[in-house]
């Protein structure tokens, strides 16, 4: 079920009116409705991946149960083992075996030895890889004595499976949303407008900005290198705008759903392309998958606590993890270390705590350096994003080698691509550059708008979104990861 889909638009309100209608009775009494609802979410990608979540659910309860019944080291680490090894062995099959086994064939195939990989022709489960972290990081949490174990079934699995984050997270962790599980929750009216308010931008971003970049996007990445270096680099920043937009707008979405229901979510986002240099892109892009890798990761590894080289080392596995994460390809791998050297110097210099402020906090604009230093940085991101793209290795390459060619000067082709949604891009811009120091970009228009303005605003973002997803609905960009 797509966030952007009229099966969405009839579940929503359907759940939000039983689920409050159940306030005045037993807390349990919601949660086992919202386990309810999130299991029939899930289900109607494919009822038979349900399985798979709810086996995973089980392993992850009581293996936190057995951690925390005995205080035996030897006992402790090995259901803690085991519950990491069969959760990334369900993980390393359904995404990555058949990408080990053909690399393994094709590298071997270089040596003269002619090998035939055994594959598996099965479809990857929507957002297995954000469930797993879930409870890889409640398995962890709990083994380190940093929470406790849940002893309510039904709390758990719906810490696990909350249906706003997941097939895309945010990735949650146990000590932020149990707690908020566990405690009754009261309808709140400025809540729920403000979680109205949040996924209304987070679908403006996805229907009229990242869909409309798509078409452009696939046209030309489909075909690298047989079009203008200028409309190669054109569909390049179309992409960056693409994928920032449907992802973070599958955000503010689940964000906003959750806080129709009393949920307060980890934030994702803080308007990555706003940074001044690599360090603060990563701080602000995808921050609960980058929080996560740093506290169960990069931290355990020693961080930059055991000496320069030790450091250069975990910093390259974190990017490395990261990009493997994203896919099996090695295109996404390239991305992860093309961005950990980007991230290298700064890390080594120690620079990368530079920026941790808002850029331009309390002005209209920024200072000349802060923009340059914004648009160096966007630059790189951008042509990273390349691979990230691209089908295979030698078609970033090409598409790269087109942008520096000399049809970079000539116009671009505009088939494909949607002239209409020009203005609701740069309006677009403009908002999210006024918003950029509240949760999301129009977070407080109503205290610092005028009310007519206000309604004009939200009534031409709620006219764009039904025009331009009038259409089929599309898959939201991180479904596949």
């Amino acid at each position: 079920m797509l966030f952007n889909s009229l099966g969405f638009a009839i579940f929503l309100p359907i759940v939000f009116i039983i689920y409050w209608s159940l306030a005045n009775k037993k807390l349990a009494y919601q949660n086992i409705f919202l386990l309810a609802a999130s299991c029939f979410f899930y289900a109607c990608w494919d009822w038979r991946f349900l399985l798979l979540l709810l086996f995973s659910i089980l392993l992850d309860y009581f293996s936190g149960i057995k951690i925390a019944e005995t205080e035996a080291k030897g006992k402790r680490l090995f259901w803690l083992v085991l519950s990491i090894s069969i959760n990334l062995g369900f993980l390393m099959v359904f995404k990555y075996y058949n990408f080990f086994a053909d690399s393994f064939a094709h590298a071997v195939g270089h040596l003269g030895w002619q090998v035939s990989p055994w594959t598996l022709k099965i479809v990857l489960p929507v957002g297995i890889s954000f469930y797993t972290f879930h409870g890889l990081s409640y398995i962890i949490d709990v083994y380190k004595r940093r929470i406790q174990a849940e002893r309510n079934f039904i709390d758990y699995a719906l810490f696990v499976s909350f249906f706003p984050l997941l097939v895309a997270g945010p990735i949650e962790r146990a000590t932020h949303l149990l707690p908020q599980i566990k405690e009754p929750r009261a309808f709140e009216y400025k809540k729920a407008i403000d979680g109205l308010r949040q996924m209304l931008w987070g679908l403006f971003k996805k229907i009229v900005i990242a869909d409309s970049c798509a078409g452009y996007v696939n046209f030309i990445f489909h075909d690298p290198g047989s079009y203008s270096g200028s409309a190669h680099l054109l569909a390049a920043l179309f992409f960056a705008i693409q994928i920032y937009c449907d992802f973070s707008g599958y955000s503010d979405i689940a964000l906003g759903a959750a806080r129709l229901l009393g949920f307060d979510l980890l934030r994702n986002f803080a308007f990555p392309y706003f940074s001044r240099d690599i360090a603060e892109f990563w701080r602000r892009w995808h921050i609960s998958l980058s929080s996560w890798f740093r506290d169960y990761v990069y931290i355990p590894l020693g961080g930059s606590k055991k000496g320069p080289a030790k450091n250069i080392r975990n910093v390259f596995i974190i990017f490395l993890i990261s990009g493997l994460w994203h896919g099996a390809n090695w295109t996404f791998v390239f991305w992860g270390l093309l961005n950990a050297l980007y991230i290298l110097p700064s890390m080594v210099l120690r620079t990368n705590r530079n920026h941790l402020d808002i850029v331009a906090q309390g002005r209209l604009l920024p200072s000349v350096r802060e923009f340059f230093s914004m648009a160096i940085t966007f630059c790189l991101t951008v042509f990273a994003w390349i691979f990230f793209r691209s089908d295979n290795l030698e078609a970033a390459f090409l598409f790269i080698k087109k942008i520096f060619s000399r049809s970079l000067f000539s116009m671009p082709t505009t088939e494909h691509l949607r002239v209409s949604f020009i203005l609701p891009l740069a309006v677009f811009f403009i908002i999210e550059w006024m918003g950029r120091e509240e949760q999301y970009a129009i977070a407080k228009l109503e205290i610092k708008w005028p009310k007519p303005v206000r309604y004009a605003v939200y009534y031409a973002m709620f006219f764009y979104v039904m025009y331009y997803g009038s259409g089929i609905p599309q898959q939201f960009i991180y479904f596949q990861f």
